[in-house]
C-alpha cells in the first residue's frame, strides 16, 4: 500500500462519524419527501463503505483521487421503486432535495445495452448542505434490482466467465423482465384511468354504465347513497350515526344478482321504504341513541332477501356474511324474521 493510499485511509477513518451523520439525515430526508409526495417504495437502503472495500478501489484507481472528497460513493444510497415510471417521479424530487453534481451523475436506462436490464438504474452524485462530501444515489425497480443481485449472484461470484450458451439465456429472461417492468407501470396506468372513468361515471348517475365490482362499489360509496336512509331512521331516536366500513356488502349485492352498480341502485330505491319500516318497529321502543351507519343497507338487504322468499335460512346466510360465522346468527336471524313478520313485510 502506497502512501497516498494510506492518507486517503486515515482520512476516511477519521470521517468515518460524519459519513454516519450524514447517512441518517440523507434517509430521513428522503423517507420524509417521499412520504410528503405520497411516493410508496418498496425499500430505501444504505451503506457506508467499509474499509477493506474502499482499500480495493484505491488499489485499482487510487492515484485519480487526490483527497477523500473526490470519491463520490463512500456513502451509497439506493431508493427500489415498484414501477419504472416512479423512478422518474421520485428524481424530480430529488433533485430539488439536494445538489447534484451532472458531470458525475448518469442515467444507465439511457444505455440500451442488451444485457444492462439489471444495472439500468438512475445514478445520482449529490451534496447534501453543510457537508462536503458527495454521496451516490441509484434509483432502480424493484425487478430491476431482484435481476441485479441475481445476476451478480449466477454470473460474477465465481469470477469465471459465463459461456455463451448461459449468456444468452440470461439476456432473455432480461428482456423478460423488462417487459414485465413496463407492463406493470402499463397496468397500473390503465387501472388509474379506469378508476377516474367510474368515479365520473357514479358521479353522473350513470350507474347502469358501470360493472360491480370491488373498486366501483367503493365509489359508489363515496357518494354515500345510504346516508338519506340512514338519518330517517335516526331520527326515530334522534339518535348519532355511526361511521363504519360498508364494502362487506359487496358480497351480498353479488349475492342477489346484482351486475351493475345500477342494479344495486334499483334495489336500495325499491326496498328502502320497507327497510325504514323494519327499523321503526325495531326501534320505536328502545331509547338507543347511537346507530351503525350499515343500519340502512343492512335492513335493505333484509327485505331483499325476504322479498325473494330466502326466509329464516337466507336472513342467517345474511348475517354469516356480514358479521362472520358465529352461533348467535341464527337468534338475531330468528329475532328480524319475526319483526319482520310483524308488520307485515312477508
Amino acid at each position: 500500500m502506497d502512501l497516498h493510499t494510506e492518507m486517503l485511509l486515515e482520512e476516511y477513518r477519521d470521517a468515518i462519524p460524519v459519513f454516519e451523520k450524514m447517512e441518517a439525515e440523507v434517509v430521513g430526508t428522503l423517507r420524509e419527501a417521499l412520504q410528503r409526495n405520497g411516493l410508496i417504495v418498496m425499500a430505501i437502503e444504505s451503506r457506508i463503505k467499509t474499509e477493506e472495500s474502499l482499500a480495493g478501489k484505491l488499489a485499482l484507481k487510487g492515484a485519480k483521487y487526490a483527497t477523500l472528497s473526490d470519491i463520490t460513493d463512500v456513502l451509497g444510497a439506493r431508493i427500489v421503486t415498484f414501477y419504472t415510471d416512479d423512478v422518474d417521479r421520485i428524481a424530480a424530487m430529488v433533485e430539488q432535495l439536494f445538489e447534484i453534481d451532472w458531470k458525475n451523475s448518469v442515467d444507465k436506462r439511457m444505455l440500451h445495452q442488451l444485457d444492462s436490464f439489471g444495472y439500468n438504474s438512475l445514478h445520482y452524485i449529490c451534496k447534501m448542505p453543510g457537508y462536503e462530501y458527495r454521496f451516490e444515489l441509484q434509483l432502480r425497480t424493484t425487478l430491476q434490482h431482484a435481476w441485479a443481485s441475481i445476476n451478480h449472484d449466477i454470473g460474477y461470484k465465481t469470477g469465471v466467465e459465463i459461456p455463451r450458451e448461459y449468456l444468452r439465456r440470461i439476456n432473455r429472461l432480461a428482456g423478460i423482465l423488462e417487459m414485465a417492468d413496463d407492463e406493470f407501470s402499463r397496468i397500473r396506468t390503465e387501472i388509474t384511468d379506469y378508476r377516474r372513468r367510474v368515479q365520473q361515471l357514479v358521479q353522473n348517475g350513470k350507474l347502469d354504465d358501470v360493472q360491480l365490482d370491488g373498486d366501483t362499489f367503493n365509489s359508489y360509496l363515496q357518494v354515500r347513497p345510504f346516508d338519506a336512509l340512514n338519518k330517517r331512521i335516526a331520527a326515530i331516536n334522534q339518535a348519532e350515526i355511526e361511521e363504519v366500513p360498508l364494502m362487506r356488502y359487496l358480497r351480498v349485492f353479488v349475492a342477489f344478482g346484482c351486475k351493475t352498480l345500477g342494479d344495486v341502485q334499483r334495489l336500495v330505491k325499491q326496498y328502502s321504504e320497507d327497510a325504514y319500516r323494519l327499523a321503526r318497529h325495531q326501534l320505536g321502543n328502545t331509547d338507543l341513541d347511537i346507530i351503525s351507519s350499515g343500519v340502512g343497507v343492512q335492513n335493505i338487504c333484509i327485505v331483499c332477501i325476504l322479498a325473494m322468499g330466502g326466509g329464516k335460512l337466507g336472513l342467517v346466510r345474511f348475517f354469516d356474511a356480514i358479521n362472520g360465522h358465529n352461533t348467535q346468527n341464527e337468534a338475531i336471524a330468528e329475532l328480524t324474521y319475526e319483526q319482520a313478520k310483524n308488520i307485515q313485510l312477508l
